[in-house]
């Protein structure tokens, strides 16, 4: 394993654990930690810093996230996601995604569009600058996911996110992609701003499914 200060932890007692937990799963949504790599519990105290203890809770939690396998006789390596599997997910992504537009379009408040709007800038700023843009597509979600007012809805893509952050960060890898990952987001806005549902829902699910097939070619490559 690569010797690297990426994944030290700060030394504050009530933040160990999820310190450890945020950059144990934003290496492996990095691919720092590469699919079917093993991670060896000693390697990662002597990384981190912190306790055998901390890094086994962090392992557990990610292994709940989907994000690291247990697998008997060789301890516990980064999960490897499947074409197959990597197409299932963004089924389920579009599908979840588009009714997210469909429900923020007919439920969100004048004050939460403005906010889709602003968050879309600030992707478009970062994208400009040729910064990672990820952490701002959470909070464009956030927005929608708030606005449309179905709390059942969040919790399950809640609980897909570890897994689909790892696939959006090799889509956004494909040459060409960024630039139309943009468009996607600008054509999600202009439906909401036309307070049209049909075509809010029809964006979203089309900026999910165009990011799979991305997503797909470069999962294939990395075979």
């Amino acid at each position: 394993m690569t010797q690297t200060n990426a994944l030290r932890v700060e030394r504050a007692p009530a933040l160990i654990r999820s310190q450890v937990l945020d950059n144990l799963r934003q290496a492996i949504i990095d691919r720092r930690l590469a699919p079917g790599q093993r991670l060896i519990e000693r390697e990662l105290v002597e990384l981190t810093g912190v306790s055998r203890t901390s890094i086994r809770e962090a392992l557990r939690e990610l292994a709940a996230e989907g994000l690291v396998t247990a697998i008997p006789n060789k301890g516990t390596v980064v999960t490897m996601v499947s074409a197959e599997e990597a197409r299932q997910l963004y089924q389920v992504r579009s599908a979840l995604e588009a009714l997210a537009g469909r429900l923020f379009c007919e439920n969100a408040t004048p004050a939460q569009r403005k906010a889709l709007g602003r968050a879309l800038e600030k992707i478009d700023r970062l994208a400009a600058k040729g910064q990672p843009i990820l952490a701002a597509k959470d909070a464009f979600y956030d927005v929608i996911f708030t606005g449309g007012g179905n709390e059942a809805l969040r919790s399950v893509v809640a609980g897909l996110h570890a897994r689909v952050s790892v696939l959006r960060s090799l889509s956004l890898s494909v040459e060409g992609r960024l630039a139309h990952s943009l468009e996607e987001l600008h054509a999600i806005v202009a439906a909401v701003e036309a307070n049209d549902p049909d075509a809010a829902a029809a964006a979203c699910a089309r900026h999910v499914e165009e990011a799979g097939r991305s997503g797909l070619i470069a999962l294939e490559k990395e075979g």
